[in-house]
């Protein structure tokens, strides 16, 4: 039987005491998690943010994790030290760590524990904090701020400020979220932002909620300008024409100065609070996720008869590329009614005219490209490879097109009925990459995401820029990716993990790019998923 998902857990992350492992400077914190399943080996989760310069951080990005009651779900926190942009954490300093588990952490509901060096000795006084909270409340406050003469805190130049909203608990307060930082400005207008309720007040609009206003700087010793307290019920009167005004105090200039009147004003225009489906809401409710396979059959990989190619099937029936599609599809596969999935290769030369094709169906039917299921994808692929001619180049943008084509039709639809997922199994080496990055902006907008499994041992950095994390993908001409759609992981990094961890990381960010994209088209499930 399934392990059926009890709820979902978020967790915040603080610590205290790290070790310095910066000269000149302090430390540059960063918190990855990773979660072991029965076959105890460890696989990513997720990562907070970098905090600049702190021995002492409160991470704002959380994670969220399913909580499986019936499953001992090992979890282990690690700490380290960011000293430059590579994706690999091996490179950077390791900080410390602390293993528990979920259901721990759960029941404590806040736990502190020290961290621990490899060889499990104490990583100097430093200590990791972590506290759980089941996400029951799916509303959201919209919120667009600014201010006005602030306290200008530079000495060369103006203050750069930025705002921190605080939520109140019973041991303290908790920070739910941190604007961006507006440079060089006393007047500031902050880019629009979304906080859950549940992360700023637990869903109770009369519940105290602290906003601190600080200048930012680089050596992580922020000055604070003011801070002030207010409800949501007090936020939420604001509009464009009278918005929600807030005095920002600074008690320690208060004392000092005699006609202390405040150190700014903090402008709230809009604060909306709107109800957001989740992922399941739209499952529940009727949504399709329509998945679609392309294989990279350039000559790149190898002969497929040699044993050293990447298409070469092993004595056992495996390959790279089949465990991908077996690992993904088979999690895919249960949200898909038909069972039916398209699939393509690209790259080859393909009987009878040799020309090369950059979307042919594995089953050589352009009018019916569909496969029953995941052992189907798998068929077709085996019948496939024998009769093709491995060559090139390497073109994305003609499928990534393909599917666009179908996401842009479901879009004329007045429901969220239907999702695309496009699963691309590669060896990494891209030729058109500026079609590429215009494909994937445009597909941006449409109600689709790509999942791109690199496999063998390439140079994988084409890939990872293509999944945004990093900032917005841009078009060569300049035009900005409207959501992050592409998820890149390389294969090798789960050669021993458990089968289901390579979806499980693939597939992580999936459920947040289908809701939000519907969720910002103000798009519902076709029927209501909760029906009282």
């Amino acid at each position: 039987m399934a392990a059926q998902c009890v709820t979902k857990v978020e967790l915040t992350v603080s610590c205290d005491n790290l070790l310095d492992r910066d000269i000149g400077s302090k430390s540059d914190p960063l918190c990855v998690l990773l979660m072991s399943s029965s076959d105890s080996k460890w696989y990513e989760v997720a990562r907070t943010e970098k905090v600049q310069n702190c021995l002492s951080p409160k991470f704002a990005k959380k994670f969220v994790v399913d909580y499986y009651f019936e499953i001992v779900q090992k979890l282990k926190f690690g700490i380290y030290d960011i000293d430059n942009k590579t994706i690999d954490l091996s490179d950077d300093d390791f900080l410390g760590e602390m293993e528990s588990t979920l259901g721990q952490v759960v029941s404590s509901k806040k736990l502190t524990r020290p961290l621990v060096k490899k060889n499990k000795t104490p990583a100097g006084k430093g200590t990791i904090t972590i506290s759980a909270e089941e996400i029951k409340d799916n509303r959201v406050a919209n919120f667009e701020v600014e201010a006005r003469k602030l306290d200008n805190k530079d000495f060369f130049g103006k203050s750069d400020p930025f705002l921190e909203f605080y939520k109140q608990t019973p041991t303290g307060w908790q920070l739910a979220h941190r604007t961006e930082v507006v440079k060089n400005n006393l007047n500031p207008t902050w880019r629009p932002f979304r906080i859950p309720l549940q992360s700023l007040c637990g869903g109770n609009m009369d519940q105290p909620i602290k906003v601190e206003c600080h200048d930012y700087d680089n050596d992580g010793s922020h000055d604070l300008i003011g801070i002030f307290e207010t409800t949501m019920t007090r936020l939420q009167e604001a509009t464009r024409t009278s918005p929600a005004e807030f005095e920002c105090i600074n008690s320690k200039k208060k004392q000092k100065k005699k006609g202390y009147k405040n150190s700014g004003v903090v402008s709230v225009k809009t604060c909306q609070v709107v109800k957001e489906y989740t992922f399941l809401d739209y499952i529940m409710g009727g949504c399709q996720l329509n998945f679609t396979v392309a294989v990279d059959f350039t000559g790149s990989n190898g002969d497929p008869r040699s044993p050293s190619s990447l298409h070469y099937i092993s004595p056992q029936g495996v390959n790279e590329y089949l465990s991908a599609i077996w690992s993904v599809g088979n999690v895919i596969q249960d949200y898909d009614s038909d069972k039916l999935f398209p699939a393509f290769g690209f790259g080859a030369q393909i009987p009878p005219t040799w020309q090369v094709s950059h979307e042919f169906p594995l089953n050589f039917n352009m009018s019916n490209p569909f496969c029953a299921g995941v052992e189907g994808i798998v068929e077709a692929y085996r019948v496939c490879l024998p009769q093709v001619k491995l060559y090139g180049p390497t073109n994305f943008s003609p499928i990534i097109n393909h599917v666009a084509c179908f996401a842009k039709q479901a879009l004329q639809q007045t429901t969220a009925s239907q999702y695309f997922v496009l699963l691309i199994i590669t060896d990494g080496v891209i030729t058109d990459m500026d079609d590429t990055r215009s494909a994937i902006v445009n597909a941006s907008r449409l109600p689709m995401s790509i999942i791109i499994v690199g496999v063998g041992g390439a140079d994988f950095t084409a890939m990872e820029f293509l999944d945004g994390d990093d900032g917005r993908l841009r078009s060569q001409t300049g035009e900005a990716a409207m959501r992050d759609i592409v998820q890149f992981v390389p294969f090798r990094q789960f050669q021993n993990a458990p089968s289901q961890a390579l979806a499980q990381s693939v597939l992580a960010e999936l459920p947040q790019q289908v809701a939000s994209f519907f969720n910002l088209f103000k798009l519902k499930p076709p029927r209501d998923p909760n029906p009282s």
